[in-house]
């Protein structure tokens, strides 16, 4: 099926010193990927620093300023534009789902980084000053081992790799707020994933809690201490981010949407759509498939 909105792979882009690795000065890659600058999708982690410019970024239809000091992370999947005022620059990193798989015992390792939560509000952070320049000095870093001839393989930007998540997420709060009680962290994260591969289907909190072993009670209490809102909200936000996904594909109708989403019927979709979001999936649609259309 013809998409609207293009999901690129990493083997769209040319290689660093790996095929699961991307790495570039900002400036020289955003130029080189004007079409990069419109809504799409990406197959792969995906992180920028920018260190110039100015404008607006959406990540799965939130929108935030750029600007220096800035750096944000995606995971696989979620949709991104770009809107920029001035000529931005900083460091790029595009890299595979399994690119680290080899180096690291722990599968699930990048999700002990909120910044990997697929949140966009945990997923993009001004870094202090002080933090900016250890940042900047990993980048180059990286970009130096790009140059290296030698027939030796990645764990060197690997180990970099890991030390830029470590060092930005020591440098923000938002890291910290789940370690005062490993437990309950520990089944949010669980929760989570449940959404993640039943949202289509499961809508209930109680269906949810079921399959944790404990009590409705005890899920909405934990999603109200860690996220501030409640287990139905969780669920609710993510049947409402694949419908806008959805939306932006212009081949599929409303009522297609409605049947791959487990709605009853069309007119449900519609009234559930426009109760959350303000406006029917239609007008939505109108908006997010012009250029820079914006809500």
């Amino acid at each position: 099926m013809k998409s609207d909105i293009p999901i690129y792979d990493i083997q769209n882009f040319k290689a660093y010193k790996n095929d699961g690795i991307l790495v570039s000065r900002f400036g020289y890659y955003s130029k080189q990927h004007q079409h990069l600058h419109s809504a799409h999708r990406h197959s792969f982690y995906h992180l920028v620093f920018f260190t110039e410019g100015a404008g607006k970024q959406q990540i799965d239809f939130k929108k935030f300023d750029v600007k220096p000091g800035l750096i944000y992370f995606m995971i696989p999947g979620q949709v991104h534009s770009w809107d920029f005022k001035t000529e931005p620059e900083g460091y790029i990193i595009n890299f595979s789902s399994d690119y680290l798989s080899s180096f690291l015992l722990k599968p699930d390792y990048l999700e002990k980084f909120d910044f990997f939560s697929g949140q966009p509000d945990l997923q993009v952070l001004t870094l202090p000053i002080t933090v900016q320049h250890i940042i900047a000095l990993i980048f180059e870093d990286i970009l130096k081992e790009g140059q290296n001839e030698q027939p030796i393989d990645d764990d060197l930007v690997k180990t970099l790799l890991l030390r830029l998540f470590i060092e930005v997420s020591r440098s923000t709060d938002s890291s910290q707020k789940s370690i005062h009680n490993s437990y309950n962290h520990t089944l949010l994260k669980s929760f989570q994933h449940l959404i993640e591969q039943n949202y289509e289907k499961l809508r209930l909190p109680k269906e949810y809690a079921a399959l944790l072993y404990i009590t409705p009670n005890h899920l909405n209490a934990l999603c109200n201490d860690f996220l501030g809102i409640s287990a139905g909200t969780l669920i609710r936000e993510r049947v409402m981010l694949e419908a806008k996904r959805l939306l932006i594909n212009l081949d599929l109708m409303v009522a297609e949407i409605a049947d791959k989403l487990n709605f009853d019927d069309q007119s449900y979709f519609i009234k559930f759509f426009k109760k959350y979001e303000g406006i029917t999936p239609e007008k939505f649609r109108k908006l997010n498939t012009t250029y820079h259309g914006t809500k």
